[in-house]
């Protein structure tokens, strides 16, 4: 399916396609129009983040992500805690919230923030700041995950004190990860 927002994408407009290539649409293509150009988007387009689209922009309803994971019926406590990071970051840019020391979603947000401002300087291209941006997304996925299963499971992981580093966490990680069922090669391709 093709896809259109607004040029310029940052944070929720980053993280909703992530979100429909993993778990939505593998083969989604992305298309972009200046912001005052919406009227230009091609019709046979999914729109995304546009005003008066059903999966509209974030506002007082939610981010763009919570929309895809309402419309799309995507139930995973993992993508949950992952659009509560996106929504704490939109606060962030458009708020001013700003994180104590003790919020972790919070101080994950801030860091989503720099990376996203950091792709788009470093990228001119709409296509390239999502590509490029994928493999963190893909990356925090994988590390909120085994969060959740450490969590439910009230699994011991081991520590750097084997003198191995991180190798051992990492080991038991991917492991943990593995029986439970998260498939790597949903991001990996």
């Amino acid at each position: 399916m093709k896809w259109v927002t607004r040029a310029y994408v940052h944070l929720d407009r980053v993280a909703s396609p992530w979100l429909i290539r993993r778990f939505i649409d593998r083969d989604a293509e992305f298309v972009f129009v200046a912001w005052g150009e919406e009227h230009t988007r091609p019709a046979d387009a999914i729109s995304l983040a546009l005003p008066g689209a059903e999966i509209g922009p974030h506002d007082a309803q939610g981010t763009t992500f919570r929309k895809l994971l309402v419309r799309y019926r995507l139930s995973d406590p993992v993508l949950d805690e992952l659009e509560r990071i996106i929504a704490a970051g939109v606060d962030y840019v458009l708020h001013d919230f700003r994180p104590g020391p003790a919020d972790r979603c919070g101080q994950r947000a801030a860091g989503l923030v720099a990376i996203a401002e950091g792709m788009m300087l470093l990228h001119h291209r709409d296509a390239d700041i999502i590509r490029a941006s994928l493999p963190v997304y893909d990356a925090l996925y994988m590390q909120l995950a085994s969060e959740h299963f450490v969590e439910a499971g009230g699994a011991a992981v081991p520590g750097h004190g084997d003198g191995r580093g991180p190798t051992s966490k990492t080991e038991f990680l991917r492991a943990l990860l593995s029986r439970c069922g998260v498939d790597r090669g949903r991001f990996l391709s």
